[in-house]
């Protein structure tokens, strides 16, 4: 529910105040979603929802920053957005392209792209190597964008990976799955080096993960907020902390 502006202001500054400075989850991961069902409840075409949805992005990493996160990981576009129609699609790409160089062009965040670049028109994979290269000595929030991204497919790469590195030393086969443990697969993940989430935000109501993070949210917790990406708050923001702090987090203990 909407507050009236004067009463929405003081809440927000109440609700922030009262956050505890140790619970801040050092990393966050957010699924951007429901862009095209904004757009579709005001008539207008998916790209209006993903150009506002693009445009409150530097909202949330600035939330972020205030608030003391170290990592935010932005899930922009899946494996599956691959299959939506050529039209939508090409225009989705030009969007999360402009919206990423934009972002490096601040200097503000430090950028990481992850996903398959490979199944992107070739312009726009460039371009977000350029913006990552560009953020590469920038001292912040690390920011990584998640493009043509997909849980099961970072796994694969990094099995794929791991089976090069030890081919590569010789290792044999054999050798390698008696020594193999969940650690290998873990330096091989995009976010190798990386602290874990520890919080995984989905917009739009829907309560699943879609196949984000799959290996690294194995401990996180998870916050599902109604509205859509376009519409997210930084109250909804600061609830969505205030809910993880307010959470015993036992590790699989």
């Amino acid at each position: 529910m909407r507050l009236p502006h004067p009463l929405y202001g003081l809440y927000e500054r109440r609700l922030a105040a009262s956050l505890p400075r140790d619970a801040v989850p050092r990393h966050i991961g957010v699924i951007l979603d429901g862009n095209r069902r904004w757009a579709r409840s005001l008539g207008e075409g998916a790209a209006h929802g993903h150009r506002r949805g693009a445009d409150k992005i530097s909202e949330l990493l600035r939330w972020s920053e205030e608030a003391g996160v170290e990592v935010v990981t932005l899930w922009m576009l899946s494996t599956d957005n691959l299959s939506r129609s050529p039209e939508e699609l090409g225009e989705l790409v030009g969007i999360i392209q402009e919206a990423v160089t934009d972002l490096a062009a601040t200097r503000r965040w430090r950028l990481q792209v992850m996903g398959a670049l490979d199944l992107l028109p070739a312009p726009a994979a460039t371009a977000l190597k350029e913006a990552e290269a560009a953020t590469a000595d920038v001292v912040g929030l690390h920011v990584n964008v998640a493009v043509g991204y997909g849980g099961r497919r970072e796994i694969a790469d990094a099995v794929r990976s791991l089976l090069r590195e030890h081919a590569g030393s010789g290792t044999s086969l054999e050798e390698l799955a008696d020594a193999f443990d969940v650690e290998h697969i873990a330096a091989h993940l995009y976010t190798k080096g990386q602290p874990d989430p520890d919080l995984v935000i989905r917009t739009s109501g829907e309560q699943r993960l879609g196949g984000f993070l799959l290996w690294q949210s194995a401990h996180s917790e998870f916050y599902f907020c109604e509205a859509y990406w376009p519409d997210f708050r930084r109250v909804d923001f600061l609830r969505a902390l205030r809910s993880y702090a307010a959470r015993e987090r036992r590790l699989g203990r």
